[in-house]
């Protein structure tokens, strides 16, 4: 039966004479399993989805229900969903502007109740788009929303086809993307109907530009918008240097002088509607990886600021010091239109569905937090972890774990640069490149499952595989009881990155976090390769290689191997 050490065995074929005979083989090949539950019996088969078949099946109306199982007693994902249509609906029928802040754990669903959220809206239980009541999705994450985007267009294709439908996948591409978009190019659309230049610092819509709606004002862009990770949007120096140079994502407009920052600019633009908008802002926390970003405060100052008018229905969670820096309530003591609400708080992940601390263990581990080694402990038998110092050894390690359709992949940080002795190449930037990884057969090369392309946190940011290998450079070291940085000159030495200005500073937290995101990719194990490094040395007694010393490594692999986690 080809028995895997879980007791999952291969799929058996048999016909409906036989399936008695062979339930009767399979009990007797293990006398010692738990006899079969009643309730087992009756159950439904629901493994948890990646959030691309999550995407998939939300296109066909499913709800987030339908498609996630999970091991943990409370999954709030329903709750909210049906509070954030709620808000939605009221706003309609009121007339009211509205934004919510929804806030969640790593892995707990955010991007999932976000896509919700626009299909319900958008399609209402039908099978065409409510165009007066259409969401919009938005991420700054590009790898995010092609790879989404590519999958959802495929599928709809080749159901078109199926049914006969004569289609492009062309037409695919342009009707699914709609629904999820860019959130540059979605900014960039409203940027062409402002008067350009600003004067006096105030922005207004060019009606030679935009075509007014009698009910609704110059809003031409969706009543609903869902600004994934909504934590990320650019200040205001980031996005007023950006439009002054012409920007690099849509039209290239030049914009001397822009006043707003981008969550200013976003709110502005729902505010053109004369009737109603409402706005959703899923919100992370700790786990950035670029530069510029400005955090959820700017969202805060501008509601304080200029749209007052606006509701505010918030997480109580994101009044904790990783949001803001800890200064929400203060920041809104004095907007009277503030509601908090539990129901805005998604509390369990969802991501690593055999290991409710993977998170937790993470955060520790990364941190030199004492309960690392318990939270390891606590998480091993149902979600594992192991060493490795060879690739080939990790890589051998992947393929026996994967069955089915499961996909493992290769994870390197950007800052990585020492990976090519070990046969692995960076997937070259380019979304194209990323869909190819999440996306094509095994039997493709430009698949993840190959393992010869390792992909950055840029590029699996909100994604996720089954199982994966992190390949653990010498950008991140663990050196006398803390983590040292450093960034290779691209020749012949690393150089050490010394937190003596706000810019290291800065580099230093998104090199943790880059850490931090790779970590918590895999959904059912993963195997964290450590090289050994060179240490060999050529006949004049030099090293061969420099850069790949073995003291480059070996701290961090007693670290990780201190707190229990198995070398294979």
């Amino acid at each position: 039966m080809s028995v895997y050490d879980d007791s999952i065995v291969n799929p058996l074929v048999t016909g409906k004479n036989g399936v008695d005979t062979l339930i009767g083989k399979v009990l007797k090949k293990f006398p010692n399993e738990s006899p079969i539950n009643a309730n087992w019996i009756i159950s439904p088969y629901a493994p948890t989805p990646t959030i691309i078949e999550a995407a998939r099946s939300l296109y066909e109306n499913h709800t987030v229900e339908d498609i996630t199982r999970h091991e943990a007693d409370k999954v709030s994902t329903d709750k909210t969903i049906a509070y954030i249509l709620d808000v939605i609906q009221k706003s309609k029928e009121n007339q009211q502007k509205s934004i919510c802040f929804v806030t969640g754990v790593p892995g707990a669903g955010k991007t999932l109740v976000g896509l919700d959220v626009a299909v319900k809206q958008t399609y209402q239980g039908t099978n065409n788009s409510i165009e007066e009541d259409q969401a919009v999705y938005l991420s700054g994450n590009g790898p995010l929303v092609a790879v989404l985007n590519e999958a959802l267009a495929q599928d709809n294709f080749k159901k078109c086809r199926v049914q006969g439908e004569k289609k492009k996948i062309t037409d695919s591409r342009r009707e699914v993307s709609k629904s999820i978009q860019i959130i540059h190019r979605y900014r960039d659309n409203m940027l062409a109907k402002i008067k350009n230049p600003v004067e006096n610092g105030v922005l207004e819509i060019d009606p030679t530009k935009a075509v007014r709606n009698d009910s609704a004002g110059f809003g031409e862009v969706e009543h609903v918008a869902i600004f994934d990770e909504a934590q990320r949007s650019w200040t205001h120096k980031r996005l007023a240097d950006y439009l002054k140079r012409g920007g690099t994502y849509g039209n290239k407009l030049k914009v001397p002088n822009f006043p707003l920052s981008e969550a200013a600019f976003l709110i502005w633009s729902l505010d053109q509607h004369e009737d109603w908008a409402t706005i959703v802002c899923l919100v992370g926390g700790g786990q950035e990886i670029n530069t510029g970003k400005a955090g959820i405060s700017e969202w805060i100052k501008a509601l304080n600021e200029q749209f007052f008018h606006w509701n505010v229905y918030i997480s109580p969670k994101l009044t904790d010091a990783e949001y803001a820096e800890g200064r929400v309530n203060e920041l809104l003591e004095n907007n009277a239109n503030v509601t908090y609400l539990e129901d805005l708080h998604l509390s369990v992940s969802l991501r690593s569905y055999r290991a409710e601390k993977l998170s937790a263990f993470v955060h520790a581990l990364l941190s030199f937090d004492d309960n690392a080694a318990t939270l390891y402990n606590e998480i091993k038998d149902k979600y594992p972890i192991v060493l490795a110092r060879d690739m080939a050894k990790a890589r051998r390690w992947l393929r026996e774990k994967a069955r089915g359709t499961e996909r493992t992949g290769v994870l390197v940080t950007k800052e990585s640069a020492r990976f090519k002795p070990l046969a692995i190449h960076v997937l070259p930037s380019g979304d194209e490149n990323t869909v190819h990884w999440f996306l094509d057969d095994k039997n493709n090369v430009r698949s993840s499952n190959y393992l010869e392309d390792a992909a950055t946190e840029i590029q699996v940011q909100g994604l996720e595989l089954d199982y994966t290998c992190l390949l653990w450079d010498a950008d991140m070291r663990y050196e006398n009881g803390e983590w040292h940085f450093y960034r290779f000159n691209g020749q012949t030495k690393w150089i050490e990155q010394i937190a003596n200005t706000e810019s290291k500073k800065e580099l230093q937290k998104y090199m943790l976090n880059a850490y931090r995101v790779l970590l918590t990719r895999a959904r059912a194990g993963m195997v964290i390769c450590v090289p050994e490094g060179n240490p060999n040395k050529n006949a004049s007694g030099f090293w061969e290689d420099s850069t790949r010393l073995p003291e480059f490594y070996n701290g961090t692999y007693e670290y990780l191997k201190s707190l229990g986690i198995e070398e294979i």
